[in-house]
This record gives C-alpha cells, sequence and structure tokens, in this order.
C-alpha cells in the first residue's frame, strides 16, 4: 500500500493508504469505525476483495486514527462529513470519470449515510453505490447500551484508554482545549462526549452530539443505490435503534440478519472462515461498478 496526505481547508491533514489496481478501474473507498487502525481486519478483508477484482481501493483515515495526531485541536466525530466530502471531489477533480462505492464500518458507514442523506441527489456522481457495515443509526441508544454491564466493563474500557492517550497528547499541543481532568476521568461515552467530542465539534452536549450526529434521520434522503448490513444481535446496537424498513427510499436495501455480532459475520467451516459481510458488500458493489445496476 502506498500513503497519500491530503491537507484539509482548515490547514489539517487526512491520510489515506491506497492499494494499487488498473487504470481506469473502480474504486472502493473504505471509512473505517471508531478508534480504527491499520490492523482492523475488516480492512485487509475488503482490500482482498478489491484485490481479486481489479479494482482499486483506498482507506480513509479519520482525523487522529493514521498513527499521527492531526494539527488542529479538534479530532474527529460520529457524524463528521466534511473530510468525506473533501476527500471524494478531491478524487473526482483528479479523475473526472472515475467510479467510487463506498464502504462504511460502524461509525464510518454513519458518517457515509449521513453524508448521502445530506447530499441527495447532489451527491457526485462518481459515487455509484454504497454499503454500511453495523451502523449505530441512533448514537444515543448505543451510548446508552455501551456505558452499561458486560459492554462498557469490557468493550468501552479498552475505547476509553485509546481516547485518554489521544487526549492526554492532544493536551500537550493545546493546554486549555478541553476539560482534561473531566476528559481523563471519563470512564462511558456520555462522559466522554460531554466533556471532549461536544465542546471540540461545536455541540451543545453528549445528547446533544448524538441527536445531529446520528443516520437514522438521514435515510429517507439517500438517492445513491445503498445497502444496509446489520446483525440483529450486534451487543453495541440494540434491535430498536434499526430503521423501520418501509420508510426506507426504493434505492436502499436493508440486509439485517439474525446473527453477525458486531463487524463480524464470520461464515464458512472453521478451516476457512470469511466475512459473508465483505464478500456481500463486494458482490453489491460489483453489480453497481461493473454491471451498471440501478435501483
Amino acid at each position: 500500500m502506498t500513503r497519500e496526505r491530503l491537507v484539509t481547508p482548515d490547514g489539517d491533514f487526512v491520510d489515506l493508504d491506497w492499494l494499487p489496481g488498473r487504470p481506469g478501474a473502480p474504486v472502493l473507498l473504505v471509512l473505517h469505525g471508531l478508534e480504527g487502525t491499520g490492523r482492523s481486519h475488516y480492512v485487509a478483508g475488503l482490500f482482498a476483495h478489491a484485490r481479486a477484482r481489479g479494482w482499486r481501493a483506498g482507506v480513509l483515515w479519520f482525523r487522529s486514527c493514521s498513527g499521527e495526531l492531526n494539527k488542529l485541536a479538534r479530532f474527529y466525530h460520529s457524524g463528521d462529513t466534511a473530510d468525506l466530502d473533501w476527500a471524494l471531489r478531491t478524487l473526482v477533480a483528479r479523475e473526472p470519470d472515475v467510479r467510487v462505492g463506498a464502504v462504511g464500518i460502524s461509525i464510518g458507514g454513519n458518517v457515509l449515510l449521513k453524508w448521502l442523506g445530506e447530499q441527495g441527489d447532489d451527491a457526485p456522481k462518481a459515487l455509484r453505490a454504497a454499503v454500511a457495515i453495523s451502523v449505530p443509526f441512533d448514537l444515543a441508544q448505543c451510548a446508552r447500551t455501551m456505558d452499561q454491564g458486560f459492554q462498557k466493563a469490557v468493550y468501552t474500557a479498552s475505547f476509553m484508554r485509546s481516547f485518554h492517550a489521544k487526549t492526554r497528547a492532544k493536551a500537550v499541543a493545546f493546554p486549555a482545549f478541553v476539560d482534561l481532568d473531566a476528559a481523563l476521568k471519563a470512564r462511558t461515552f456520555a462522559a466522554y462526549d460531554r466533556a471532549v467530542t461536544a465542546p471540540l465539534h461545536g455541540f451543545a452536549d453528549e445528547v446533544d452530539y448524538w441527536t445531529r450526529a446520528s443516520s437514522g434521520p438521514y435515510l429517507t434522503r439517500i438517492r445513491r443505490p445503498t445497502l444496509l448490513i446489520n446483525a440483529v444481535d450486534d451487543p453495541f446496537i440494540p434491535p430498536t435503534s434499526l430503521p423501520d424498513l418501509a420508510t426506507l427510499p426504493e434505492c436502499v436495501q436493508a440486509e439485517f440478519v439474525p446473527h453477525g455480532g458486531h463487524v463480524g459475520f464470520v461464515a464458512g467451516p472453521p478451516w476457512r472462515t470469511h466475512s459473508w459481510a465483505e464478500r456481500r458488500a463486494a458482490a453489491y458493489l460489483a453489480s453497481v461498478l461493473e454491471l451498471g445496476a440501478v435501483c
């Protein structure tokens, strides 16, 4: 893979890691999950599908997730669509005929769906289709789930360790950027989003952030072929937060399967397992990028 750094309009940067392919081939653009890294299994899995089809592929790292802290006081958040919009339009500007299929994982899926809804008919024509996997459509419900019981003790605690490390590092360059004491004491998403995410990104509080950043209210405005994949047994995402299928527009297809956990969807025999969701995403995108299917 090769890394490309794009300087953002506000003087910060985002990094993309690229898998090369044949010139003019479709591009698979991956948006990662919360605190995703190069070790995230789905990046390798989706890139393998792109390679097998002769596509190019890139993963857009949200600010602070590429292995180097971003330059500004702000980080990234679950509803931040500006960098996706700018990066995609930059790609189109240098290659006007590019065909892009996007896959968003977890909060990356939330960002992708929210952006598609914000854009509606004005989404760049280069973005031909999208797939969103294990999406937290309602951030408030998901935060409440993550902030209690087993999820809090195991998963949320792990996320907090990563958040705290970044917050300490950021405080060296920006000593007054947040209430550092409150940030480091945070043991729940509610506390952390109240102390850090909301004030850094212009939200009144954590509830305002969760409400305004959730992708669920934007689904009805999507006007590109889009596939939603979620598991009903996802430990992070309660079934009550999944959208009503009857409200989805014609171009949005949902496959809410009984089992799969959070970005799991393990299939195949024990000696040769694979991710059903990644394989399904590649096949869906191929139906549009290569065969020209429309919704």
